[in-house]
């Protein structure tokens, strides 16, 4: 029962790092180790040592010092205090404060993070993995709380919506920022129900390319990012991190040119004019272009491809040559995408931002770009090339007959038809399927099935060629040979952990931002695409879950209010998607056959005029949804102020008194006596009056006024009141 107790609790370990010296002289390597267990005691930490896989360390690190542990939970809640995260002033003594807001495991897991990670001149330990003097330090990682985990994905099995509670919980184990994507996923999610049930219904009634349901989306995708920007302030307020953003953790590669007086704060400001690095951001515009013409011309080449095997050909081997361009551009996309992430990356660098959260900020709209021409080209050329230009630019596909010509039999079964030639109607609704069914399919299976797949097999490996080895009598010592029976079932699994890849949630979310570019740019293609995407998410909410808690190490927690650029990547979807609809309803309005290969249908003025009304309207509801929601009233909100007013009382109290905003007694006039009027007699002969003592000494008192007040109305009251009298 200990044992097990032991286990579950992770022996009271915090963090683990994993200290490597595969490619390191002995002499070095115990150097870097002492200068690690010194930094990491420095700053309040205790530590344990037990032996890693292939030539590595793992360190267990704790809490030493509570009193220094308790001292950084204080300093980073006065700084919220500080900048206006937090509205309630911390109390004076540091005990008081931690006793007046319970401490979540994020926050504690955060605090000793930025002890770890920290520069030396900000208290911590400036530990960074693999840079500088901390090269051999491969990874910094929490323990996965198995028990809470196996209970996490139980839960949620038997779940269709997240309740606010969830989310919190998911807040305070992982941090704001994946509490973030799960509440936005889940707000997607809950969005979908309509337009799926809008979807099936125009599918079956309207059919495909359908001005109402490209109208019905359109506002759906504008309602959907309006109430999102809600909800987030919501969160953020709830979840006390609004204003987050600007307490940000300056990086160590920034490079300053000078340094200045912050004129608010005080403090010493590094300062990279703004000017120089606005001039190196316009080099995002031929990057822009290099990424488009490079990616651009690779697609539009299986493309070509793809259509002259498809559609041209009609020689042997044509089922099997038709998967040609698709092998092609599987291998060649991601190479290059690589290529230009690595020249994005570069470019961000020597962008030098001072903030990790403006340089991830940035990388992330480059990125962006990449994956918007990667993810929606193919089906933008389909639809605004194939469909309209397509008899036009298939005889000119001759080009491509080299890479069928060696399995031809002649020449006529290489030629385009120069005369007559007749697009597939069903290309462009089989293209949208397939990305929105058949490639959602296989990147869940790429993401949460293959990974596990790999471990199991790797694991399966390292055990027979061990056992092999063992067999030859020429295994070396195992790296459980010194383990304590006690702790060997633990220590199994947190080198299994080390050994897991890092959670980033950027990429879920970028998944998500993608998905729903596919629904507000062509779904009017095929109307069941919401159907599609409901039944991935419930899944994806789930299988996401699962792979924190068991494909990846723990994340550590970082805290954010918002999901970031990712908020601009949906509103600057949701307008193209204004357009692209009107386009496409425009086009396929002949029955959904559309122009059929020929552009002498098309009447450019029609088309012009289409898209610019669709624009308009999209602004106009844009603009009526957001005035609707800032109408309608929330709990954050309601916290927010709140928490604004209670600050203010206890300022005027704690200044003023507590009675300052109790309710004066009722006022007791004075009563005239003898010698109030002979004390008033007497005050007047020692002062000079004038007029206007004179004009307010005459009617002493309320019932003076009063009898005063009767006379004047009795003298001029109408003839006809007082015969009536």
């Amino acid at each position: 029962m200990a044992h097990n107790s032991a286990l579950h609790s992770n022996f009271d370990v915090d963090y683990v790092i994993t200290y490597r010296f595969t490619d390191t002289n002995n002499v070095d390597a115990q150097d870097g180790f002492s200068a690690l267990m010194r930094a990491l005691a420095g700053v309040g930490l205790a530590t344990e040592v037990r032996n890693g896989d292939n030539c590595s360390l793992l360190v267990f690190i704790r809490v030493g010092s509570e009193k220094r542990f308790a001292h950084e939970v204080y300093r980073s809640r006065v700084k919220d205090w500080l900048y206006g995260v937090r509205a309630a002033e911390p109390a004076q003594e540091t005990q008081d404060t931690l006793a007046g807001q319970n401490l979540t495991e994020a926050e504690r897991f955060r605090t000793i993070h930025h002890l770890i990670t920290s520069p030396v001149n900000e208290g911590g330990a400036g530990v960074i993995p693999k840079e500088g003097r901390w090269k051999n330090v491969e990874s910094i990682f929490p323990l996965h709380d198995h028990v809470f985990n196996k209970e996490w994905i139980k839960k949620w099995s038997t779940m269709t919506f997240l309740k606010v509670e969830d989310l919190d919980q998911i807040r305070d184990r992982f941090g704001e920022k994946i509490a973030y994507y799960f509440a936005f996923t889940q707000n997607y999610f809950a969005f979908l129900i309509f337009p799926a049930a809008f979807g099936f219904a125009s599918w079956v009634i309207l059919g495909s390319f359908s001005p109402v349901y490209a109208l019905v989306n359109g506002l759906w995708c504008v309602t959907l990012v309006e109430y999102w920007k809600r909800q987030e302030l919501d969160l953020s307020v709830r979840w006390g991190v609004k204003g987050v953003a600007g307490i940000q953790k300056k990086r160590r590669d920034f490079k300053h040119e000078k340094e200045a007086k912050d004129p608010v704060t005080g403090e010493t400001l590094r300062i990279f004019p703004a000017t120089k690095r606005l001039s190196r951001q316009l080099l995002q515009l031929p990057f822009a272009l290099l990424a488009a013409l490079a990616l651009g011309t690779l697609i539009a080449t299986g493309f070509g491809i793809e259509i002259f095997l498809s559609e041209v050909y009609n020689g042997p081997g044509k089922s099997l040559l038709v998967f040609l361009p698709t092998g092609l551009l599987t291998t060649l996309v991601p190479t290059l995408t690589t290529m230009l992430t690595s020249v994005a990356t570069r470019l961000n660098d020597y962008e030098n931002w001072e903030t990790s959260e403006s340089y991830e900020s940035a990388l992330t709209q480059k990125i962006f770009v990449l994956n918007f021409i990667t993810s929606y080209l193919p089906i933008f050329l389909t639809a605004f090339v194939y469909v309209p230009f397509g008899s036009l630019v298939v005889p000119y596909l001759d080009i491509f007959s080299l890479t069928a010509r060696p399995f031809a039999q002649n020449e006529k079964q290489l030629q385009s038809p120069k005369t007559g030639f007749v697009i597939n109607p069903s290309r462009l609704r089989n293209q949208v399927i397939y990305f929105t069914v058949t490639a959602q399919i296989v990147n869940f299976g790429l993401e949460t099935v293959l990974p596990y797949v790999k471990r199991r097999g790797f694991s399966k490996y390292q055990e027979i060629k061990s056992e092999k080895a063992a067999q030859k009598g020429g295994a070396g010592p195992g790296v459980t040979i010194d383990d304590v029976p006690e702790e060997a079932e633990f220590l199994k699994r947190v080198r299994k952990e080390a050994e897991l890849d890092v959670y980033d949630v950027a990429t879920d979310l970028r998944e998500m931002v993608i998905q729903f570019g596919y629904l507000s740019l062509f779904s009017v293609v095929w109307p069941l695409t919401p159907i599609s995407f409901i039944i991935n998410n419930w899944i994806e909410l789930r299988s996401d879950a699962v792979k924190i808690c068991v494909e990846m190490q723990r994340p550590t927690p970082h805290r954010a209010d918002s999901i970031g650029p990712w908020l601009d990547s949906l509103e600057f979807l949701a307008w193209l998607g204004s357009i692209t609809t009107a386009a496409l309803a425009y086009l396929f309005s002949n029955d959904g056959l559309g122009p059929d290969g020929s552009p002498a249908t098309i009447k450019g003025w029609a088309l012009l005029l289409t898209i610019f009304f669709s624009e308009h309207i999209y602004l106009l509801v844009r603009w009526g949804v957001r005035l609707a929601v800032s109408k309608i009233d929330s709990p954050g909100m309601e916290k927010e102020r709140a928490e604004r007013f209670m600050v203010r009382k206890q300022y005027l109290q704690d200044t003023l008194g507590e009675d300052v905003l109790d309710v004066p007694p009722s006022f007791a006039e004075e009563k005239i006596t003898r010698e109030s009027l002979e004390e008033d007699a007497r005050q007047s002969s020692l002062r000079t009056t004038g007029p206007r003592d004179h004009f307010w000494s005459r009617q002493r008192t309320w019932e003076e006024s009063a009898k005063v007040g009767r006379s004047l109305i009795e003298k001029m009251a109408p003839k006809e009141g007082k015969k009536q009298r």
